[in-house]
């Protein structure tokens, strides 16, 4: 952590000069029994495609609203960020009527439709897989992203005091995002690198969002990312634990 540190986008810089080959996000989703993990690494490259998406083909700015209709999944994670890099405001299950553009799983098309602009489904199959058919009226990500180059500069700086995350009625500016993550990690047994969440809550309120991502990523930690976790016993909760080298949990 330093005094440069104002954006989580700048967050995920700084994790990716320390050590960019330790896992970052683990996910598990326990009703299909998909478990991804990617690094910093990794999770910085899809980070990076997903911006230059967002820029470039769906033409999004500074002020920009765009509404993510997910669930907390990893590739929900990696829009958060990009949408941190670009300097849109995220807008958690917000309304896709006021959006400027909308990102959609496959359980809230319906409701996606209602934004007049950018409108990209994400099927949230696993390894980022295609949908078998195309929803009408939606890009999808896994056919638009891996063509997206591997380098991103936003078009105009990123304004840490500007708006940059609603969820639950709430907003946050990007400053307050990464000010409010770092309060919540020791809060959270976070204690410093090599510290490992395991959450299940989900990503609509801040609760679900700062365990999910924010805090791990300002604490130098890392999460496991659980979908489902209700589907799991005592005795499988604590092999996942043990098997995770978990060192807190939040559900």
């Amino acid at each position: 952590m330093n005094a440069t540190e104002r954006t989580p986008a700048d967050l995920l810089r700084s994790a990716l000069a320390a050590d960019p080959g330790r896992p970052l996000v683990t996910f598990y989703d326990d009703a299909t029994g998909e478990r991804v993990e990617l690094s910093v690494a990794t999770f910085a490259n899809w980070v990076t495609k997903t911006a230059n998406l967002l820029q470039g083909d769906l033409a999004a700015g500074p002020g920009d609203r765009v509404a993510l209709l997910l669930p907390a999944h990893w590739q929900t994670a990696v829009w958060l960020l990009a949408c941190a890099s670009v300097g849109v405001v995220a807008d958690v299950g917000g309304p896709a009527a006021a959006a400027d553009v909308v990102v959609s799983g496959p359980d809230a098309l319906a409701e996606a439709r209602a934004c007049s602009g950018e409108r990209v489904a994400l099927a949230l199959r696993p390894l980022g897989g295609r949908f078998p058919q195309p929803p009408e009226g939606f890009l999808d990500y896994a056919v638009e992203v891996p063509g997206q180059a591997d380098a991103f500069a936003p078009f105009a700086p990123v304004d840490p005091e500007a708006p940059a995350l609603i969820v639950a009625g709430a907003e946050y500016t990007a400053a307050e995002t990464v000010e409010r993550a770092r309060r919540d990690a020791p809060e959270l047994n976070l204690t410093g690198p090599g510290a490992r969440l395991l959450s299940g809550l989900p990503y609509g309120t801040w609760e679900g969002l700062s365990a999910g991502l924010y805090a791990p990523l300002a604490a130098g930690g890392s999460v496991v990312l659980c979908r489902g976790l209700d589907r799991l016993d005592g005795d499988a909760l604590a092999r996942r634990i043990e098997a995770e080298r978990v060192t807190a949990t939040a559900r």
